[in-house]
C-alpha cells in the first residue's frame, strides 16, 4: 500500500477545494493518506510564499478568478470572502490531528469545518462552533477539544510544519508521495497518474 502525506490546513480554500478529490484518489488506489495540519504562515516565511495581503494586487485579483473557476469545476459552494476569514485556525487544525492520534478518520470532519468557513460563515476560532462539527461527526466533542489543547498535539502541528518545509512545498494542500511533492490540489490528476503507474519518485536535479 502507498502512502500519501497529507498537507493542509482548514484556513486554506485550496485545500478545501481539493479533498473530495484526493479521498476519491485514494479509494481509488488504495492508497493511505496522512493527515498532517500545517501551520500555513510559517510554510510561507520558510519557503517563499506570502500572505494574502502582502501579495501584489495582480496576485490577489488573478486568486478571486482562479477560486471562480475551481468552485465551478469541483461543484463545490464558495464564498470569495467568507465572514470568518482570515481567522485563527489553529484550534481547528489541532482537532484534526487529536482525531487521527485517536484512531478515528478525520476526513469527515475536515469536509465539514472546511464547508463552514469556506460556505457557511461559520467561525472556526470558536470552540463551541468546533465542538458542534465534531459532535455532528459522532466524535467525543469535549475530549478531541481537550486532545486537541495539549502540548503533544501542539508538537505534532509544529512537526508537521516542518515536514511540509522540508519536503519543499510553498503552500497548501501538498501530497508527498515516497518524497516527491506534488503542490497544488491542481497536482491531483498528476498524484493519481503516479500511483497508478507506480513509478519511481521524481527528485529535484542534483
Amino acid at each position: 500500500m502507498k502512502t500519501v502525506d497529507y498537507y493542509f490546513s482548514l484556513i486554506s480554500p485550496y485545500s478545501y477545494l481539493g479533498h473530495a478529490a484526493v479521498l476519491d484518489v485514494a479509494r481509488e488506489t488504495g492508497a493511505r493518506l496522512v493527515y498532517r495540519p500545517v501551520r500555513i504562515f510559517e510554510l510561507f516565511d520558510a519557503n517563499g510564499g506570502l500572505p494574502l495581503a502582502k501579495r501584489a494586487p495582480a496576485r490577489q485579483r488573478y486568486r478571486l478568478v482562479e477560486l471562480q473557476r475551481w468552485r465551478e469545476w469541483r461543484g463545490l459552494p464558495l464564498n470569495l470572502a467568507p465572514k470568518f476569514y482570515p481567522v485563527d485556525i489553529a484550534l481547528a487544525d489541532r482537532c484534526a490531528i487529536a482525531l487521527a492520534e485517536a484512531g478515528a478518520d478525520p476526513a469527515g470532519y475536515m469536509d465539514a469545518a472546511f464547508r463552514a468557513l469556506w460556505a457557511e460563515d461559520r467561525d472556526l476560532a470558536d470552540p463551541a462552533e468546533l465542538a458542534r462539527l465534531l459532535a455532528a461527526q459522532g466524535a467525543d466533542a469535549e475530549a478531541v477539544l481537550a486532545a486537541a489543547r495539549t502540548d503533544a498535539i501542539e508538537a505534532i502541528y509544529r512537526g508537521n510544519t516542518e515536514r511540509a518545509i522540508a519536503a519543499d512545498l510553498p503552500g497548501l494542500p501538498g501530497y508527498v508521495l515516497e518524497g516527491e511533492p506534488f503542490w497544488g490540489q491542481d497536482r491531483i490528476d498528476m498524484l493519481h497518474a503516479a500511483l497508478r503507474s507506480g513509478r519511481a519518485p521524481y527528485r529535484a536535479a542534483q
